[in-house]
């Protein structure tokens, strides 16, 4: 029955589709060829407009399209550009009809993208190019030739045109030819506004065009005609038209193709489909269940098997990815320990080769009998530089406890308030030395109590007060604010009046052996390793913690848990 339906289909193409498909063509071009008229009086005067409308029409409808003057003769008008905006200037490209291949012309330009160009400049100011090639490769400049780099703001392009399209744009030139000796019989009609339409054969190829000309509006006393060019034999256009012939016989076709699809789907089709999406899953590493095809047929065994694949995949995959991601975290670890390991070698390095070198000097001096009459300081230095070396070393053992969380905390209700005064008086020989005040502030009357681990906590302030007072500049004050936050938790900012710290600096201000001052000046004093210490004595307690430049100079904060529960201290 399909055979006899396309029998007949062929039958009627044959007898009424040429002269459906002429006439469907020619009615369209001269209905679009009013509304070019129509846009034209509005952009008469602008060329460029003129060249914007002129491309859009022959895009739109797929034709050879040219603007004549009264002697029937073409425009100059490039409807087809590019235009580059480049350092100093704008510069239309003008992209020729002819001597050119379509192939030339990058699919797919968008505004704002980069292009490079070569050209011949036409025009003084070198605002006007003929365009030669569009550079893809970066080939070497041919002599005589311009080349121009911009980002493109405006274009005009060929799309949606036959692949011989530059060709057939060349063949208007020869048609008028063979119609000018015609014109006088035609121009009554021309002067009245009707439009004239004749067919031309390209000798060359042999093609078939259909040629319409329309006079458009009068400027300036100057008649102008538009000359519209189209193949009556583009493959795309007719199946396009064959589409509309079709309809009257697409329900009849389509009943029957729907009815022997609904016969062998359920022999052919569904089983296929169901085993389509199971391979499309399995192509994008899906393995989810797909239900099982029952039959004993090969549709069935085809997809016991596709399931059984599926588990083999899943499982194995996610083996590989379970050993890949350990095998990465060892490896990252591997080398934070080599990386870690390697600092901390450099650092006590550096650390204690200064005093060693201290203690031998002064140790070598007393042994010659240098200077017997300062054998006294001399002793005295040996033994600050010793104890110096031992508090590094205790430092360093302190931290090896923590970062092998070695340390229990013994938490207890502890008042925060009493533990910072307790701190601020220790140093008070440090606070009169650099003519230093110690303010305290805090918002409510009554003790604040934290849930903590004394000791630890007792460190940390003094760490942080002992830091603040080494870097406050002399005559200033040291501010300690303690606070109730909406979270229930005590809130603590130790802020001194000195430099800030860079800002580079800020996030490794926690790190082992670092100084601010990128000279290591020793009469700053501390190990490097307090903060460090801090670090870790308030990660155990939960603590927010952190460092920031103010106004004045740089503000450590912290938080702790508040506790209502009875004094322990």
């Amino acid at each position: 029955m399909i055979l006899i339906v396309f029998s007949l289909v062929m039958v009627a193409e044959g007898l009424f589709f040429e002269r459906f498909y002429r006439m469907s063509k020619i009615h369209a071009l001269e209905r679009n060829m009013n509304h070019f008229e129509d846009k034209y009086k509005l952009v008469e005067s602008n060329k460029r407009q003129i060249s914007r409308l002129l491309g859009s029409f022959m895009n739109d409808n797929d034709t050879s399209t040219s603007i004549l003057n009264e002697r029937f003769e073409r425009i100059s008008i490039n409807p087809y550009f590019l235009e580059l905006q480049t350092d100093s200037k704008t510069i239309t490209i003008r992209i020729p009809t002819d001597g050119m291949e379509l192939d030339a012309i990058p699919q797919g330009i968008q505004i704002d993208e980069t292009l490079e160009v070569d050209g011949i400049f036409m025009d003084e100011d070198d605002t006007i190019m003929q365009l030669v090639d569009i550079q893809q490769k970066n080939e070497d400049l041919i002599n005589g030739l311009t080349r121009v780099k911009g980002k493109v703001t405006d274009l005009m392009l060929p799309e949606q045109r036959s692949y011989n399209l530059l060709y057939q744009d060349t063949l208007i030139d020869e048609a008028l030819q063979d119609w000018m000796p015609k014109l006088e019989q035609y121009e009554s009609r021309l002067q009245n506004g009707s439009p004239v339409q004749m067919e031309w054969r390209d000798n060359w190829s042999g093609v078939q065009y259909a040629v319409l000309i329309q006079s458009l509006s009068e400027s300036k006393n100057t008649d102008r005609y538009l000359i519209v060019m189209t193949s009556l034999q583009p493959v795309g256009e007719a199946v396009e038209i064959l589409k509309r012939y079709f309809v009257y016989l697409a329900p009849v076709i389509l009943m029957l193709i729907i009815i022997l699809s609904l016969i062998y789907s359920r022999i052919v089709s569904r089983p296929l489909v169901t085993l389509n999406r199971a391979a499309k899953r399995l192509a994008k590493l899906d393995f989810t269940m797909e239900p099982e095809i029952h039959s004993k047929d090969e549709f069935g065994e085809l997809s016991r098997n596709m399931i059984s694949l599926s588990w083999n995949l899943d499982t194995t995959l996610k083996e590989l990815t379970d050993m890949n991601v350990k095998l990465q975290a060892e490896m990252e670890e591997k080398q934070r320990s080599e990386q870690l390991r390697k600092e901390l070698i450099g650092n006590i390095s550096h650390e204690l080769k200064t005093p060693l070198g201290i203690v031998k000097g002064f140790a070598e001096g007393l042994q010659d009998g240098v200077a017997s009459d300062k054998r006294d300081r001399y002793l005295a230095l040996i033994v600050n530089e010793t104890d110096r070396m031992n508090a590094l070393i205790m430092d360093m053992l302190e931290l090896s406890k923590f970062e092998a969380e070695a340390i229990q905390l013994t938490l207890r209700s502890v008042s925060m308030t009493s533990l910072i005064q307790h701190v601020v008086d220790s140093f008070s020989h440090q606070l009169e030395s650099k003519h230093l005040q110690c303010k305290l502030n805090k918002k409510e009357e009554e003790e604040l109590f934290v849930k903590a681990d004394s000791r630890r906590i007792e460190q940390v302030v003094l760490n942080l007060l002992s830091n603040a007072i080494r870097h406050a500049v002399e005559n200033s004050v040291i501010t300690i604010s303690i606070e109730r936050t909406s979270a229930r938790k005590i809130y603590t900012v130790i802020e001194n009046n000195g430099p800030p710290i860079a800002e580079d600096d800020l996030s490794r201000i926690w790190d082992q052996f670092y100084r601010g001052e990128r000279s290591r000046d020793r009469k700053s004093g501390g190990t490097g390793l307090g903060l460090a210490i801090v670090k870790h004595i308030l990660e155990l307690h939960d603590s927010e913690f952190g460092v920031m430049n103010t106004n004045k100079g740089v503000a450590f904060s912290f938080t702790l848990y508040e506790s209502g529960g009875e004094i322990h201290e």
